[in-house]
């Protein structure tokens, strides 16, 4: 492993430079590409000079020629970018540890993201603008999320044990026919999209940003959907997820701006991390009895979303799960795990008796 400023030999678990001090590049917990984002980025900078710093439409237009590889990682450090992060950092450039804090402030506490991305954007925006800056390096997130009073995963039983998350099995169909981001590109221009019957699988990424659709008619025989296959769907009005649709995964609606309704599929096990977050006109969704798990930031950033009635069969909810959902009212069994999870995090909550069918309770 060479040093990134004298190119002189260091240890592998080296901290610095024993020659000329500068700290040794590590990947971010979670973010195991780091190292190698940041020289595609280093090369960035190098061919098209140190000012696309300063024009966030520009770099945002490159960032998936260079690193093309790492969905994830590209995504956030865009979404980043348009939220004004690297901008702020620049205005503040005379004090950097204060644009640094600020930065970091403002992302957990208005952004909701995760310690772990926090240091990821911030490890990067810094070497991009040249700024010494050494990592927190983030072994492990933390495995209980009771938190300074915070109980919003606790127990059915103990009021300070969390919740494990619930781990179903789903099934998977014998031959898989993946519909993938090839046989959508000739659909990118269209208001109206249709994948044949046959598939039963969406790819992951697979629509991702078809700023042009409004409406899509899916086969009776997808089962699955993947990770933030409609993300970004600025136009995407509403959603029939056919009856076979067994698992939705991570941020598969993300920033899907247009949506105010959806009806999921009984059979569901879980909401994945991400799957509604910013769908800041989702009003109203139907969650199936079946459903036994809501992820992290599930709904975040929702703030039309009105009402939800979840079953008794729910184990699981993550702390974050309906962050800056300022409008909704939750409707569950007295006493369930979801109602002890509405008290702690003191929302909206609206109780009936245990007992009560909940084909009466989803009315």
């Amino acid at each position: 492993m060479l040093c990134e400023r004298c190119r002189n030999e260091v240890s592998p678990n080296a901290e610095v430079c024993l020659k000329c001090g500068t700290p040794v590049s590590r990947n971010v917990a979670g973010f195991e590409n780091t190292v190698e984002i940041k020289r595609a980025l280093k090369s960035m900078i190098t061919e098209h000079g140190q000012d696309i710093v300063k024009d966030s439409n520009k770099f945002v237009s490159l960032l998936r020629d260079y690193i093309p590889e790492y969905e994830k990682e590209c995504r956030l450090l865009r979404n980043m970018l348009q939220a004004g992060i690297l901008a702020n950092m620049l205005r503040e450039s005379e004090q950097k540890s204060i644009a640094v804090m600020k930065a970091r402030e403002y992302m957990i506490s208005e952004m909701f993201l995760s310690e772990n991305a926090v240091e990821f954007v911030i490890v990067c925006f810094t070497y991009m603008l040249g700024w010494e800056y050494t990592p927190k390096l983030i072994d492990k997130p933390k495995t209980s999320s009771v938190q300074s009073g915070n109980m919003g995963t606790m127990g059915t039983g103990n009021m300070n044990t969390p919740q494990p998350k619930p781990v179903r099995k789903t099934p998977v169909p014998m031959f898989e026919k993946v519909f993938t981001k090839s046989d959508a590109f000739k659909s990118r221009l269209k208001g109206t999209v249709k994948v044949p019957e046959g598939y039963n699988k969406l790819d992951s990424f697979v629509f991702e940003g078809f700023g042009f659709m409004k409406s899509i008619e899916l086969p009776s025989t997808l089962v699955t959907i993947g990770e933030y296959a409609f993300s970004e769907c600025k136009r995407l009005k509403g959603i029939d997820i056919p009856s076979s649709v067994q698992v939705i995964k991570s941020g598969a609606f993300n920033s899907c701006g247009k949506l105010t309704v959806v009806r999921l599929p009984d059979g569901m096990f879980e909401i994945s991390d991400n799957t509604f977050s910013f769908c800041n006109n989702l009003e109203i969704i139907d969650v199936p009895e079946s459903v036994s798990s809501i992820g992290k930031e599930a709904f975040s950033g929702c703030a039309k979303l009105r009402k939800l009635f979840l079953s008794e069969n729910i184990k699981f909810i993550d702390e974050l799960a309906f962050a800056n959902c300022m409008s909704l009212v939750i409707k569950c069994y007295e006493n369930s795990y979801v109602h002890r999870y509405c008290m702690s995090n003191h929302m909206n909550v609206e109780t009936v008796a245990k007992g009560t069918p909940f084909s009466k309770i989803n009315t």
